[in-house]
């Protein structure tokens, strides 16, 4: 009995050493993925944020400019320093409606034709 516990407790310590290693090297793997998308990210933010500059850079010379020939209101400066209003729900409500009307044709589209064939044939019989 004394020799089934200790083979049991070795079998037990060799399991969980062979899936501490497998987790240490998915570990690796996933780290090394994490490290990539996170790369990603920040030459992202960087490109955004170089370009959101470049753009106030230029609103900010079309304001001096328009400033200096009296033309500036404060519609138009308000016009063009005011932030675009783009959102994910509007294009992804978009995008369903797209998906939902493909779908629907999908499902009821060859019922409709069916049918219609259907009754044409039923009506000839009938005449």
């Amino acid at each position: 009995m004394n020799k089934d516990l200790k083979k049991k407790e070795e079998e037990l310590e060799q399991t969980l050493a062979r899936q501490l290693e497998l987790f240490k090297a998915e570990s690796e793997d996933w780290l090394k993925i994490g490290g990539v998308v996170l790369a990603g990210g920040l030459i992202a933010l960087a490109i955004v944020k170089t370009r959101k500059g470049r753009k106030n850079k230029k609103t900010e010379d079309a304001i001096a400019v328009l400033e200096r020939e009296g033309l500036l209101t404060k519609e138009i400066e308000k016009k063009l320093t005011q932030e675009s209003k783009s959102s994910f729900w509007p294009s992804m409500g978009q995008r369903l409606l797209i998906l939902g009307l493909a779908f629907a044709k999908e499902k009821f589209l060859p019922n409709l034709f069916a049918t219609q064939t259907e009754d044409a044939s039923r009506e000839e019989k009938s005449q």
